[in-house]
């Protein structure tokens, strides 16, 4: 398997890390944030048309899970199926900063920390 780097320009809009993704790793994805067919997501929609980097810079709500597009049925159901705690990962953004967090994703091998 290849290494996993730490580099921010692989982190989610909604916080998930691409580099730690096995379709990343298999060059079957670009990952989310160079993804065109991504359309679909309105994290993604919400954070370009705000030029946030990721949920971490919304001004309007400080906490993710109060955001319709972050919090919504299908991220629910993700969440409970691969036990993915997406907001956990904002918090550690907002709190150590994108290149720790790219750090600490790429040393564990996590795409997203878990419940």
């Amino acid at each position: 398997m290849e290494s996993i780097l730490a580099n921010t320009k692989l982190i989610a809009h909604c916080g998930l890390y691409c580099g730690a993704c096995r379709s990343y790793i298999k060059g079957k994805c670009p990952g989310c944030i160079n993804n065109a067919k991504a359309t679909w997501c309105k994290v993604r929609s919400c954070c370009r048309q705000n030029g946030y980097s990721s949920c971490a810079d919304c001004i309007t709500r400080s906490n993710p899970m109060e955001c319709k597009f972050f919090n919504n049925l299908i991220a629910r159901m993700f969440g409970l199926i691969f036990r993915s705690d997406r907001s956990a990962c904002i918090s550690m953004i907002k709190e150590k900063g994108y290149q720790s967090f790219a750090e600490y994703m790429a040393a564990n091998g996590w795409q997203t920390i878990k419940k």
